[in-house]
């Protein structure tokens, strides 16, 4: 067994083919038996001071640690994540809490077996947070982007991985620091039975989710002013890194399947390297267990041996297609939504992805789309939001296509958005 290469290759190699095979494998893990679909959301919210509506940051006296510290005894011992000695999550039984790199505070909760099941999970979140977020006097708001701080004045909270990505995102892009730091979304992810199934669902969910965005726009604000852009959260990813975000490569293709997958995905810059949970690296003396990769692929960071599981999730995780394949499907469309709107959004998910008349219909009607039909329709979107057509028909068309019916997104700056929970 070689010792994974920790300096920067000159080239980019082929992935190997044992990395392509432990990749294949955990997608395989991944399917349920038919009828058994289940759904799993994260909401990201963004904590802000009540008295002028700025950012919070993790290392303020009343601020992120601190309220992770009095949450504490709601939450399993055993789930407890720290790193360099300061916590930064917290898991129990069907919900956990983690950061992301600007201090959002991300609530994950599933499995869920009805969309109904999400506003009780979420119930019992939120009243144990709110008294503490009283005392502290900072709320956790749902917008899509902070309303009055820009990425410039928001530290990165503790984690090694998030210095990493820092400083490979601040070279690339356009909007690297804006995503890490004041950005906050709302995801869903859903199940599959089979290979073809997964693929169908990745299909599918790239070709609405664009539309559904739009109706479930939540971006007033970016960077202290009116937010310009109809549809911020999609432009941001689009134009992070093109390497690792929008349309997988060859999706549409019908001969594609896992193993093609896997091959972008191990073909491509790390972006960063974690070699945290790499027993070759901890044994190297002086090995750089965190560092930005431009260009390592996970051939050039890990060894010549089939991946583990943390180095698996690592490698899926610096990929940020619209919608991606673990051993689920995870839908990343879409802004922090309020908890009424999110309940919503993953009802109409339960209903397009598991509903089997509703799906057939779905597929039948965009049979024979392509890769670029799917780039235009968010191109259209993004440039002219109300009045676009995507896919050649207007908004209203898709609003009843979809069963959107009752689904309006607030206007941007609308003093009114209901961004608070209400128990």
């Amino acid at each position: 067994m070689t010792a994974p290469r920790i300096t920067y290759a000159h080239l980019l190699t082929e992935p190997n083919p044992k990395h392509v095979e432990s990749l294949v494998k955990f997608f395989e893990s991944g399917c349920q038996g038919r009828g058994t679909g289940g759904f799993g959301v994260e909401i990201e919210h963004l904590p802000v001071h009540n008295s002028d509506d700025t950012a919070v940051n993790y290392y303020e006296e009343n601020g992120i640690e601190a309220l992770l510290n009095r949450i504490r005894p709601y939450y399993d011992e055993s789930k407890e994540y720290w790193e360099n000695g300061r916590l930064v999550g917290l898991g129990r039984e069907g919900i956990s809490v983690s950061l992301e790199p600007g201090g959002q505070l991300e609530c994950s909760l599933g499995i869920l077996h009805k969309p109904e099941e999400l506003s009780r999970l979420y119930g019992a979140f939120r009243r144990e947070v709110d008294p503490v977020l009283d005392e502290l006097d900072f709320r956790l708001v749902n917008y899509g982007y902070q309303p009055k701080s820009g990425y410039a004045d928001i530290p990165v909270n503790p984690k090694d991985r998030y210095k990493a990505m820092t400083a490979y995102l601040g070279r690339v892009g356009q909007f690297g620091p804006c995503m890490m730091r004041c950005s906050a979304s709302t995801q869903v992810s859903i199940d599959y039975v089979s290979e073809r199934d997964a693929i169908a669902k990745l299909r599918l969910g790239t070709v609405i989710g664009p539309i559904l965005a739009w109706f479930f726009r939540n971006t007033p604000y970016f960077e202290g002013q009116e937010n310009p852009y109809p549809l911020l959260r999609q432009r941001m990813w689009d134009y992070l890194d093109f390497q690792r975000t929008n349309v997988i490569p060859g999706l549409f293709d019908p001969r594609f399947g896992w193993e093609d997958y896997a091959v972008d995905v191990l073909s491509t810059p790390l972006m960063f390297a974690d070699l945290t949970h790499t027993p070759e690296a901890l044994a190297t003396p002086g090995a750089d267990l965190h560092h930005p990769a431009f260009y390592e692929n996970a051939n050039d960071a890990y060894p010549d041996r089939e991946l583990n599981a943390y180095e698996i999730n690592h490698v899926i995780s610096t990929h940020f297609n619209d919608v991606r394949l673990k051993n689920f499907i995870e839908f990343r469309h879409w802004d922090s939504l309020p908890i009424a709107r999110a309940q919503r959004l993953t009802e109409i998910i339960g209903s397009l992805f598991y509903d089997s008349t509703n799906r057939e219909r779905l597929e039948s009607y965009f049979d024979g789309i392509r890769e670029e039909d799917v780039l235009e329709a968010k191109a259209n979107l993004q440039a002219r939001g109300r009045q676009s057509a995507p896919y050649g028909n207007s908004l209203e068309f898709w609003q009843e296509f979809l069963g959107l019916e009752g689904v309006l997104a607030d206007e941007p700056g609308d003093p009114k958005h209901p961004n608070v929970f209400q128990a």
